[in-house]
């Protein structure tokens, strides 16, 4: 079966990518309307129609999303290309796989990173020949690692190496970190590919839908229309996104010992535990579903081990931290507490994020993390760092935690215990007095 499609230069230019032997990621990424969506259906279908028995995964954050977006153009192209169901492949709704006449088969998969399974055990033993994510800024950089990881099957067979495919609109997050940002910076592996695709660049679409992408509020239509990565996300962030990128390059000052933990209340928060040496974050322990004496155990142990005094210690004492700040004795951190020093805040959690906002903004804060995944939700929880309304008193306030909840789908543990740090660089004198 010979299929000769009418495609655009940018398309064509991701077909060649697909063939090469040096490229395993395509980053086909832009404004809407690009042909994005297109190119990911119709690379699935030809290598599906050429190489018989293979295995290709089309996954986006939810199954439920790409049902309803996604697998429709890929019926349509299908339908461009005269592939007919059952003569050519039957779809499976139940369970969401699309076989091909010569048993190559397309499976679909939800890439969300639900709390009961962090590590995506749901992707189990699957083994792909070929791997595409649509709207992969709506995924982790870990399910994009684990999903790659997976793709072995037939590849010798056919003289083939991996190939995962991803597209995007542009996104502050691991994608703008770890493809536009190093394409711009002519920094990208050769084994990485990034194409910036825009609805001028697609031929093929209707007039009508560049008129209504101009009809979009700014912002939008700066990423949507114009494929700008570098759009201001929020007039009314604290916190510069390339700054925050850069705290796992700095050293940070150097200076004092310190701990700081921000203690889980509900089963899907985590305690996260913070060493410090001054500003530079050495070491993050993160737990799950602990007792207080657990909690009490790792601080005691990290301290001890690094030599913090009982002074440097400080936990958050709201709700179920009360007990582990009751056992140690060490300093407390209670958000609603009043600003330090009668500075205008709304409370002492306010004023602490707009000092973790003022160093990480002056490049003063270091932040050691090989977990790719904790990476990124600090950079994440850092983003929504936010102004608010002032209040009725006239003190300033950011974002509420329940709202950041919301926004990212969990609670800012990481940016809360890095935010307490900041206590005693407001206070500086804390500690001359303290007793152990």
């Amino acid at each position: 079966m010979r299929i000769k499609p009418t495609i655009t230069v940018k398309q064509d230019e991701a077909f060649q990518y697909l063939k090469d032997t040096e490229t395993n990621e395509i980053l086909f990424g832009g404004g809407a309307g690009g042909g994005k969506s297109w190119f990911i259906c119709a690379a699935i279908i030809s290598s599906c129609i050429q190489y018989k028995g293979i295995r290709v995964l089309l996954g986006r954050a939810k199954l439920d999303t790409l049902k309803k977006t996604t697998l429709n153009t890929f019926f349509e192209v299908c339908k461009q290309w005269n592939l007919t169901t059952p003569e050519h492949y039957i779809y499976n709704a139940q369970t969401n796989i699309i076989k091909f006449f010569n048993d190559s088969e397309v499976v679909l998969k939800d890439l969300f990173q639900y709390p009961s399974d962090r590590n995506f055990d749901s992707l189990g033993s699957l083994e792909l020949t070929m791997a595409a994510i649509d709207e992969c800024n709506q995924v982790t950089e870990k399910a994009k690692n684990i999903v790659s990881s997976r793709i072995r099957y037939k590849l010798d067979e056919y003289n083939l190496i991996p190939k995962l495919i991803l597209t995007c609109n542009p996104s502050k997050n691991w994608v703008y970190t770890e493809f536009y940002k190093k394409h711009q910076e002519g920094k990208l592996p050769k084994y990485r590919k990034f194409i910036q695709a825009l609805v001028d660049d697609n031929q093929n679409i209707s007039r009508h839908y560049k008129e209504q992408l101009n009809k979009l509020d700014e912002l939008s239509k700066q990423r949507l229309l114009f494929g700008n990565w570098e759009y201001d996300l929020s007039k009314d962030s604290l916190i510069d996104y390339n700054a925050i990128l850069g705290i796992f390059d700095n050293k940070g000052i150097d200076g004092d010992k310190y701990i700081s933990c921000d203690v889980a209340r509900f089963g899907a928060d985590r305690t996260v535990i913070m060493l410090w040496q001054g500003l530079h974050l050495r070491y993050i322990k993160t737990m799950l579903k602990s007792a207080v004496n657990d909690v009490v155990d790792e601080i005691k142990k990290l301290q001890q081990e690094n030599g913090v005094p009982l002074r440097n210690i400080i936990v958050d004492s709201d709700g179920v931290g009360g007990g582990v700040t009751d056992y140690l004795r060490c300093q407390q951190f209670q958000n609603n507490a009043r600003a330090l020093k009668g500075e205008n805040f709304q409370n002492l959690k306010t004023q602490c994020y707009y000092k973790l906002a003022e160093l990480i903004n002056n490049g003063q804060v270091g932040v050691n993390c090989n977990n790719v995944n904790a990476k990124n939700d600090i950079i994440e929880e850092l983003e929504q760092v936010r102004m608010k309304d002032i209040d009725k008193d006239n003190k300033l306030q950011i974002l509420p935690k329940d709202t950041v909840k919301d926004i990212i789908g969990r609670s800012p543990d990481y940016s809360d215990a890095m935010a307490m740090r900041m206590y005693y660089e407001i206070d500086s004198n804390y500690g001359r007095y303290f007793v152990q």
